[in-house]
């Protein structure tokens, strides 16, 4: 018996949703978060529009299957056994949390158990997936799937969680926006690129399953499989799992001299593929181009499926690489950037930084000892507008530059300081964070001579970048 006006989709998900005592929005809005409610079984174990996960990826489809009474192969694989195994699910990690009748009415109250039902290990990973639920609630969505129309309304209210969204301790990244989850040893490989090995490619990967997910399978010994960054289709967040001077195994052949960058979604689904995706990962791969000198072209940028001897099809005919291609160039909505030379206009320093032309970003750069005063070479600049920017250095590569060489920001909020171990990542731009700065024509970054240590104090070139 059908509810005139409720797609089949729709009865599935509250009949479920009744029958074991579960808000059908949760429901609805943690298919939408993993699966988009269209279903498909992930890279990493995940099936159906519930991806319930099988021994492989975490074990939760056995554990949902035993509570219905379904056969494993049915909760796998049927529709209506998927979503009522994943409301039993949710509903016994409700209890387990100790939710009672009135907080079960609440949608707030299911932060913990949405947090506990992937079975991702990592706290703070599971986390994240809940927090991409509460955020599709917030922001409501309508899915069309083949079994009709799945809507959830925006939330006229913000939700008070029962614990705070996800939140990570900042750590030295590669790339300054990004956070840092690190990938399980036994998936990578540690080595001192670019010194072992050049990096010259950029590699676009699909996940084949959610965010999180992806992020908890590369952290899975047994996996045996990383990349360097996972980008989340809603809003573009970016996490880095591999640093740069490490291989990630995501390529085969071209690992060595390769970056990886997996991208949230299904490669036979376009709507994973959104405008806030391409443009965060755009910036990034920018940034990796920029760092090492990779040309700005599909020579260079390519996909995983482009890999000689790939056996892989990602990131599918869906992928809109003439779009993603003009935002790597910058040449829709790329952001505003400037690079000072210690040759330009914007450059000023005392007589005793010298010039050298024997090396240096464009031919030269100016070098100091170091001295217990204040003596600061000066990069200046108009910024257009006040907020946030990156801002990266330029330095010729020499062992016997100074291992602690200090750089000031003239941040909105005062001067900040940054050190450098210059002896190691010259010739290439090294980022030193992102920073508040102020409107107008001003200094804004500095080299000071002021530093303890010894060995020479280099100023070459800046660049600053909308972050």
């Amino acid at each position: 018996m059908s509810t005139p006006g409720l797609s089949r989709m729709d009865m599935v998900f509250r009949q479920a949703a009744q029958a074991h005592g579960v808000p059908r929005d949760i429901l609805v809005g943690l298919a939408h978060t993993v699966s988009r409610v269209r279903g498909g079984v992930s890279a990493y174990g995940g099936h159906g529009v519930m991806q319930l996960r099988d021994a492989a990826g975490g074990g939760t489809l056995d554990a949902a299957a035993e509570i219905t009474g379904a056969s494993v192969a049915q909760a796998r694989d049927e529709l209506v056994a998927n979503v009522d195994a994943a409301a039993a699910w949710l509903r016994a990690l409700a209890d387990q949390a100790g939710l009672s009748g009135a907080e079960r009415e609440r949608l707030e109250s299911w932060y913990e158990p949405v947090a506990a039902y992937s079975g991702i290990p990592d706290e703070a990973v599971a986390r994240m997936e809940a927090d991409a639920v509460y955020a599709a609630l917030a922001r409501g969505f309508v899915v069309e799937t083949e079994e009709g129309t799945v809507r959830v309304q925006p939330g006229q209210e913000p939700f008070t969680l029962a614990a705070p969204a996800s939140s990570f301790q900042a750590s030295a990244t590669d790339y300054p926006s990004a956070r840092w989850v690190a990938a399980h040893s036994s998936n990578y490989r540690t080595q001192n690129r670019p010194n072992d090995y050049a990096i010259d490619r950029v590699v676009i990967h699909t996940t084949q399953g959610a965010y999180a997910g992806a992020i908890s399978w590369f952290q899975n010994p047994d996996s045996n499989v990383s990349a360097h960054y996972v980008i989340r289709s809603s809003d573009g967040q970016v996490t880095q799992m591999v640093r740069h001077k490490d291989v990630a195994w995501h390529v085969g052949n071209y690992n060595n001299r390769s970056i990886g960058i997996e991208h949230e979604g299904w490669v036979d689904d376009a709507s994973w593929y959104t405008e806030e995706m391409y443009r965060s990962s755009a910036k990034v791969t920018r940034f990796i181009c920029d760092q090492y000198g990779i040309p700005i072209d599909r020579t260079h940028i390519v996909a995983h499926s482009e890999v000689p001897g790939a056996t892989h099809t990602d990131p599918g005919p869906n992928w809109d690489w003439d779009r993603y291609m003009g935002y790597v160039r910058g040449d829709t909505g790329g952001g505003w950037r400037v690079i000072v030379d210690n040759d330009d206009a914007g450059f000023s320093a005392s007589d005793n930084w010298v010039r050298v032309t024997t090396s240096g970003r464009g031919g030269s750069h100016r070098h100091a000892q170091p001295v217990l005063a204040s003596d600061v070479a000066w990069f200046s600049a108009d910024i257009p507008s006040a907020g946030s920017y990156r801002v990266d250095v330029w330095y010729p590569q020499s062992s016997s530059n100074n291992p602690r060489a200090p750089y000031l920001v003239a941040t909105s909020d005062g001067l900040q300081t940054a050190y450098v171990d210059q002896r190691s990542g010259g010739g290439r731009w090294n980022s030193i964070g992102v920073f508040p700065l102020k409107r107008g024509r001003q200094q804004v970054v500095g080299v000071s001579r002021w530093t303890g240590s010894d060995g020479w104090i280099e100023a070459d070139a800046v660049r600053i970048s909308e972050a």
